[in-house]
This record gives structure tokens, sequence and C-alpha cells, in this order.
């Protein structure tokens, strides 16, 4: 492929019209040979990172991938692009060993998966010497880290690549990674001289919602999932072995599908559930943190903790699995005070040295805070990782429903007096007991009645009184006394709240009444309505058939995200088809034809036959439009709403609003003036926003350098239906 540029083989190969973030810079520096480490959020195209430089520079790209388990979908995805792929695992006889090694040294292959325990073996660093290289690329790099929650003691000695092939390029990538990380990155793997490329950390189409454990939580879990994820795909992580088993067996006695993933399962089995999860539709896997690294499913809908993740990194790692395709998803959590008195104890009985425990403190503090805040969840997780978010993201629970306060002075005091003045022993349970005066045996044997904190919180019942000791504790006021088993302690922090020196906001953990408000539409049987969801079930239906004949996870035909741009775009011809994303030229040929029948049969059966082609190339729509898209075209030009008001009647995101509207804009059925008065967009602001626009040249599909050059003044929605408006005035 020398004669093909990245950006001719990303459209060609992948069938992607535009680079996404620093995609363009990270390949063009490793071309020249450069060493980068590359921080870009799941879902954000990490691997066409290291893919497009293997298709260019000679030789092979050797990817370190940590699971082998993902190695077999990896290549078939990529063997449906008619890239050349293999991978070298354990899971291999000899004779297929064999053959690889014969690609290899025939220089028939484009990349090469391998495990990293592979890569430290002397006999096989001394066959690559052999070869042709084009790269090292070290995927899932956080591994590295010695204090991280995804330790791979073998990507510590990874070192000994640069070591032993110190002209080819490394590029090692990770979605995950805060500072002190990145150093160790670095430090571990020789890349001093690499150059660093952060890409924002915004997962934008995942919506975060924590909620206040009840027991048992997982009753609160599938009314989750049977209010928001009938039929969806996702994950549910607990923190032990037992807790896995225990919900997956009660998901399935309640209809789902679940099946449970932990080390402790045999090998066979848990290969069996991670490949049914992949290759099936609804599955749930109910997980330790033993799974899910490098999962590539992209219609994963929900991820769910029944325990609070170890760091705030592993949280983002593990929720960063749910809607790589871009496509809305929710990550929910079930947080209580049980879940901070293990983490205390688990942090004060490790046995690593002060300096660790000190950072593994701070973790423990920034993971609390963010479940106890009341501000903006996005705003706090992207600060965590040195990123910023100007405004409230409007799609975390406390900016959907924000949270009350109250001020919490006086009721802390009484909580902190009762833990002193029963000797600072006693746990949650216990101390409740007393202030609410009850007249149980050992509070009387104990003389407990006798003090003046009995009975002086009666007013508060045994929840509200665990929401503040839940509060106490993560805030650092009271700690936990591991010997005492469990037993609260006061700690130097909570002086000055006994004394009142200092003030303090309690959040108002009340119940909430049951509402008709969903938290996000992530089903596409919700999605699309009437004739568009027949369409979209046949196109599935259609995808799953391929993948059935294939043993691939549908996914490798074709993502949810490119079945729905086709029944949102209509394509009615092959060329149209090819412009759809997702759709490279080997997946035209060899589907194609049987998607755009499917399209056209639709099309008669149904009445809504498309419109002769544009004559430009330049229109992406060539057709009529989908039923979901004229609802909102009809609602906004014959009934006068605004798109707010579209997307609260129709009960969809606003940005999928302006999605439809600057569809409608780009075909010339409504334009810019109809949707926005003056006083919303003046034509200087028009202005402003095209100029800005039309200096990215060939980059005009990247919003986010447009948006941050507005400093967020401007939705993403308006400056697509801006974008929409150039590209209409272009076309004709």
């Amino acid at each position: 492929m020398s004669d093909d540029t990245p950006s001719s083989i990303l459209h060609r190969v992948f069938g992607y019209e535009h680079f996404r973030g620093h995609q363009a810079t990270v390949i063009q520096h490793i071309l020249t040979g450069g060493d980068a480490l590359v921080l870009m959020p799941t879902g954000g195209g990490k691997s066409i990172c290291y893919q497009i430089p293997s298709l260019l520079r000679k030789g092979v790209g050797v990817v370190v991938s940590p699971l082998i388990a993902l190695m077999q979908d990896q290549v078939d995805a990529l063997l449906q692009l008619g890239i050349r792929a293999a991978f070298l695992n354990s899971t291999q006889d000899s004779a297929q060993t064999r053959a690889i090694v014969q690609q290899l040294r025939q220089n028939t292959l484009d990349l090469l998966y391998v495990a990293p325990e592979r890569l430290n073996n002397p006999r096989f660093l001394d066959f690559l010497e052999t070869l042709p290289l084009a790269l090292f690329a070290i995927d899932e790099a956080h591994c590295v880290s010695q204090w991280g929650h995804d330790f791979r003691p073998d990507y510590a000695r990874l070192s000994i690549l640069h070591e032993r092939f110190p002209s080819i390029p490394r590029i090692a990538l990770t979605a995950t990674a805060d500072m002190p990380t990145r150093r160790e990155i670095i430090s571990r793997l020789g890349l001093e001289n690499a150059h660093v490329f952060v890409t924002g950390f915004d997962r934008p189409n995942i919506r975060y919602h924590i909620i206040q454990k009840q027991s048992p939580a997982r009753k609160q879990l599938l009314t989750f999932l049977n209010t928001e994820h009938r039929g969806d795909a996702g994950i549910v992580y607990c923190l032990s072995r037992k807790k896995v088993e225990e919900t997956a067996e009660f998901l399935t006695v309640n209809g789902r599908t679940a099946l449970p993933y932990h080390a402790g399962l045999s090998h066979d089995i848990r290969q069996h559930h991670q490949n049914r999860f992949l290759r099936e539709e609804g599955i749930i896997i109910v997980a330790t943190i033993a799974f899910g690294m490098g999962i590539d499913k992209p219609n994963v809908r929900f991820v769910a903790h029944l325990d609070l993740p170890k760091s705030l990194e592993a949280y983002y790692q593990e929720t960063g699995r749910a809607g790589r395709d871009g496509l809305p998803a929710n990550a929910w959590l079930a947080y209580g005070l049980e879940d901070v008195i293990l983490l205390r104890k688990l942090l004060n009985s490790s046995e690593a040295d002060e300096q660790h425990k000190r950072l593994e403190q701070q973790k423990l503090e920034a993971l609390l805070g963010y479940c106890e805040t009341t501000n903006c969840r996005r705003q706090v997780l992207l600060a965590y990782f040195g990123d910023e978010l100007a405004e409230p993201c409007g799609n975390c629970d406390a900016c959907l429903e924000p949270a009350a306060t109250y001020d919490g002075l006086q009721i802390a005091q009484k909580a902190l007096s009762c833990i002193y003045r029963t000797g600072q022993r006693f746990g949650v349970n216990y101390l409740i007991e007393v202030l609410q005066g009850k007249s149980i045996e050992r509070i009387l044997q104990n003389g407990h009645h006798h003090l003046t904190t009995y009975g002086i919180g009666a007013d508060l019942n045994t929840d509200q009184w665990r929401s503040v000791f839940r509060q106490l504790v993560a805030g650092g006021f009271a700690g936990v006394d591991i010997e005492g088993h469990g037993g609260l302690f006061l700690t130097e922090k909570a002086r000055p709240l006994l004394r009142g020196e200092i003030s303090i906001r309690l959040r108002k953990d009340t119940p909430r009444a049951p509402t008709d408000k969903k938290l996000t539409r992530t089903d596409h049987k919700n999605a699309f309505t009437g004739t568009d969801l027949i369409l979209w079930e046949t196109l599935r239906s259609k995808r799953l058939e391929y993948s059935q004949a294939q043993n691939v996870p549908p996914y490798v035909i074709f993502h949810d995200s490119t079945l729905s741009d086709m029944v949102i775009h209509r394509p009615d011809s092959l060329h149209a088809l090819s412009r759809i994303s997702g759709v490279g030229v080997r997946k035209l040929e060899r589907y194609g034809q049987p998607f755009l029948n499917i399209l056209d049969n639709h099309a008669l059966q149904y009445k809504d036959a498309p419109t002769p082609p544009k004559k430009t190339a330049e229109l992406k729509v060539t057709n009529t439009f989908s039923e979901t898209v004229t609802q909102t075209l009809t609602a906004l030009l014959t009934q006068g709403k605004t798109p707010e008001q579209i997307a609260q009647q129709r009960d969809l995101k606003l940005s999928t609003v302006y999605e439809h509207i600057a569809i409608g804009i780009e075909e010339g059925k409504v334009n810019l003036r109809q949707v926005f008065s003056p006083d919303e967009l003046s034509d200087d602001d028009i202005n402003d926003i095209e100029d800005a626009l039309l200096s990215l040249a060939e980059d005009q599909q990247l919003l986010r350098p447009v948006f941050d050059n507005f400093s967020g003044k401007y939705h993403y929605g308006i400056l697509k239906c801006v974008r929409a408006s150039i590209l209409r005035e272009i076309s004709h």
C-alpha cells in the first residue's frame, strides 16, 4: 500500500471520511519513526493510530494485547476489512503456529497480535530480529503501572523492545492514566523521548448515575435494567466471586440472560461466556474486574457497579466499555456506607510502602469525592484526569436530578459526639441505635442509655443516619478501625467540625418518587418507531445472518451506528452506501448489495421510495428522510417548535434533534433562519462559526476545535447546523 496516504486508507479500508482528534498527527509522527504515548478515550479510535502506520511502513506491525481471549475477534475484524492480520498465542497448535511463522517470513502479514509474555521470550525476540518490522504497539499501556488496577508483570519488562529494536517506532496506548500513571508508563517502557498525545477524556454519550445503595442492591439493579435496558447487552461488576454468582443467578431467574465471569471459573467456561457475550445480542456479563480489559464490543449499552471500584481510573476504564459506538449508554453505580468502610479497610491493611499508601489514599479520596459530589459528575471526573468541561454536562444524575443539600453541622456533631462518647469502638448500626434511643440489651449493658447522645437523633430514620455516617467517613471526619471489627473513630479532621469552626453541607439522600422520565434512550427499539423500527430490525437480522455464518460477532460485520445511519440516511445506491460511516471498499463488496436490497425493498413496501439521486457527490443523503428525521422537521416547520421542545416532546437527546435538523439543512428542506432567530444566533455569530469551520480545511468534520475556540459558547448541534449549511452551499 506504498502509494496510499493515511487519508485514502482511512476511507477505502475503514470506511471513515475524516480522522478524529489527534489520529492524523499521531499517525504522521509514527510514520516518520517517532515514539508516542497516546491517551485517548475508549471508542476514540486508538487502534487506527497503529493500524494505518502498519499498512504504510515496511514490515509487520507487532501489537501487544493483554488478553489472548480477544485476539481472535480483533483479527477477525481486520480480516473483514481486507487487512492481513494474525495472532500468536497459547491457544494455537504447532501447525497453526508454523503457518503464521511462515507468513511472517514471507512478509505477507500487516499486523501480528501477541501477548506480552511472548514478547519477553528470548527465542521469539531472536526471531523478530530476522523480520522487517513496521512498529511495536503496546495496547492497554496502563497495565505497566505496578499500583494500577490492571497491573501485568510482563508489561513492566517491555522496555526490552527499545533495547533490542532501538530503530523501530513504539506507540503505547491507553484510555485512562492519571499523571502518576503516565510517568510510570514513560519510565518503565523507556519512552522518555516519546511525544505524548492526550485527547480529551470526555465520553459525552455516557450518562453517569449513582444511587444510594439499599439492601439487596440487586433488586435496584433489576429495576434499572427493566426500566432502561430491556434486551440490551451490558456488564455488571461485583467485588467478590460469590456476589457475581448470586447476581447472575438472580438476573437469570428474573428473565435476563446473565452469565458469570470470574477467576474461579475454569478457562473453558470463561471463554464460552465471553464468546457468547461478544457474539450474541442482549447478553449480560456479571463479573469481577477480571473481565473487560480490551473488550471491543461496541454496543454495550450499560455498565453497572454493585460495588465501588477501587479508584476513579478503574471506574473510568470500566464504564468506558459502554457505548463504544458513540450511541447513548448508561454508567450506573449503587453506592453505600459499607462500600466506604470496606475500601478503607482494604487500604489500611495494604502491605504497600508508605509512599504508595499515600497515593492510594489520594485515589480513594478522589473516588469518594466523586460519589458524594452534588456538582456535575462529568466535570468532577474529567478534572481528575486534568481535562476541563466548561459547563455542566446536562447528561448525569447531578445535572438532571440535582440532589438537595442542607446545613449538616448539628447532625454531624451529633454523629461524631456519639462516636466519641461510646468509646470510638462501635460500628455504624450500634451508633445509630444509640442516637435513636433504642432500648436494646446491648446498649443497656454498656450503660450507653445514660449518655448525652442517647436518643438525640430520634428524628432521623436509619437510612438517613447511614447516609450521614457514610458522608462523614467519605469526607475523612471518621475512620474505620480494622482491629476493632469496623468500629468508627474520630480523625484530626473531626475536631474543627465538633467545635463548630467549620461548616459542612450534607447530601439529602431521600428516596425519589418513581418518575416517567427515563434517564436515557439507549435502545434502538425505542429510538426508532414505525417503519424505521421495521427497517432497523430487518438490517439487524441480515447482519446476524452473516455473523453466524462466519462465526464472528455481529459488530464485526457492521456496527450498530452504521446500521443506524442506514436507517436515517436511506442510501439508494452503492455509491451512497459507501458514504455511510463504517462502510469501506471490502465491506461494500461483500455486503453492499444485500443491504441495499433490504433498503430498496423496504422503500417499495412502505411507499417511501427514494427521490432521484442528487448530481453532487457532496451530500450524504440522496433519498427521502427516515421517519424519525421527518417527525423532527415536521415539528420544526409546521408546529413551530424549538429544538429543545422537540427533544422534550419526543424524549430524544437535544444532540439527536440537531442531527436531524442538520440533515434537513443539508438537503435544502430547512434553513438556518427557520431554526434560529437572530436573537438566538445573529448573522455575526453565523459568520464567525463559518469562518472557524472553513479554517479547518479538510478536517471540517472535527467540531471540537471550533467548540473549544469559542469556549463552548455554541452547542455542538448549532455548529453541526452551520456546517450543514456550508455543505449545502458548496454542493449547489
